[in-house]
């Protein structure tokens, strides 16, 4: 009777445990998807007025698109099963079809529903990368169906390759929760699409660079603590349990490589432009937790603090050199995610548990083909997309802006009534 009542006990502790992990991934998925309201305040502070409607609309397609094309194709895409082990390609079946056995304990640590629907917020982050580096000036439908198959086919081959057990996972690459599976991964698609699309109008003059700033910086902050407070979701999450040391870990090594990257950014902008500039100070928290995310779960506070003073330090030099080269990216998401994504998961390599040359070599082979794949694959979509339906707005509705020239609606009805007045008077 007592080796029953054991075995009882042991039962309903595991079940405990079950229902604390899925409840766990739950909680960490409401996190990440508020890191879209986050992406939304952060891009529409970022641009100018006459586009706020079009960024916010932009950024509620792409949760929905992401949701919808990561169930239809994604997510059998990028976990194709035990097949496909150490290979560079695999497809599971469109749809999702779990057996009962995959919403138990059989299936994780969590449910075949709640692994879904995380990493289905990660799939749509992606897009949301892309959408600011080409604000202001794309057609909506044109980066609507970047955004449908970027999302549908790159994001989950490239997020295969490791998280799938595709080849660089056999060959010891490692990205915890994405610095380069999710975020170098967008940088890359954002860099290509803008590269294609070309910058705003007078933005590059024969005169010099003409800074173009942002309409609103409150909103941008916003968008900054929205993102950091959803971050912990996304690297909290990614430990894919409950686990109570590793989750507090990585949410301590989170929050110091923020706010080092908030210092980096802070000291590097003010010795290049002898200004106390808040949009590098904001995009400098942002590089410090895409530097953390691959190897929150490895690192100590102290290496913790160095990948994010590293990663914003990066930020504003790299704002500087993507500008000489003349690629405009209203947000700076080519240098808070692609940079610093890549400066991140070769972190691993020196301050990881795995620290070594070999590992670094890894991490090397691995950021470089995601990054290369990408660039590659949107690069040539973009330009399919300019030579059939066209990518970019007319130079009259790029000057009238967006939001009237595309949704015939203002974000501050009050504000251009006032001025359409102002100017009749």
């Amino acid at each position: 009777m007592a080796n029953v009542t054991a075995q009882q006990a042991m039962e309903a502790a595991n079940e405990a445990a079950f229902l604390t992990n899925n409840l766990w991934i739950l909680v960490a998925t409401v996190l990440v998807f508020i890191m879209h309201l986050g992406f939304a305040t952060l891009e529409s502070g970022f641009v100018q007025r006459k586009n706020t409607v079009n960024i916010l609309f932009k950024n509620a397609m792409i949760i929905a698109i992401g949701l919808l094309t990561y169930c239809l194709i994604g997510f059998n895409l990028m976990y194709p099963g035990a097949d496909f082990a150490g290979k560079f390609f695999g497809f599971g079946g469109f749809g999702l079809n779990p057996s009962e056995a995959d919403l138990t304990s059989a299936y994780g640590d969590y449910t075949y529903w709640s692994d879904f629907i995380f990493q289905g917020m990660f799939a749509a982050t992606a897009a949301t990368i892309v959408s600011g580096a080409v604000a202001e000036r794309i057609k909506l439908e044109s980066f609507l169906i970047f955004a449908t198959i970027l999302v549908a086919i790159s994001y989950p081959i490239t997020g295969m390759w490791k998280w799938g057990g595709g080849w660089l996972d056999a060959m010891g690459f490692y990205d915890f929760a994405g610095s380069t599976l999710v975020h170098a991964m967008g940088g890359a698609a954002a860099l290509a699409a803008a590269i294609v699309l070309g910058p705003r109008l007078g933005k590059y003059t024969p005169s010099g660079i003409k800074p173009i700033p942002g309409h609103n910086m409150p909103l941008a902050a916003v968008g900054v603590f929205l993102l950091w407070f959803g971050w912990f979701g996304f690297n909290g999450g990614s430990v894919l349990s409950a686990d109570a040391a590793n989750v507090s870990l990585v949410f301590v090594t989170t929050a110091l490589a923020a706010a080092a990257g908030a210092v980096g950014a802070f000291i590097a902008s003010y010795l290049l432009f002898k200004s106390h500039d808040l949009s590098m100070v904001l995009n400098g928290i942002l590089g410090g937790l895409v530097g953390i995310t691959a190897g929150a779960d490895q690192m100590g506070p102290m290496s913790a603090v160095l990948i994010g003073l590293v990663a914003g330090v990066i930020i504003p030099f790299s704002v500087v050199f993507f500008d000489r080269i003349k690629v405009d990216d209203p947000v700076g998401a080519t240098s808070v995610h692609l940079v610093c994504g890549i400066w991140g998961t070769l972190a691993v390599g020196i301050f990881g548990k795995m620290a070594g040359m070999g590992q670094f070599i890894n991490q090397l082979i691995g950021t470089l083909a995601v990054c290369v794949f990408t660039f590659a694959f949107s690069f040539g979509l973009m330009y399919l997309l300019k030579v059939t339906i066209g990518i970019r707005v007319s130079e009259e509705e790029e000057i009238k802006g967006l939001d009237i020239a595309e949704h015939g609606a203002s974000a501050y009805q009050n504000v251009e009534n006032a001025a359409f007045a102002a100017n009749i008077q």
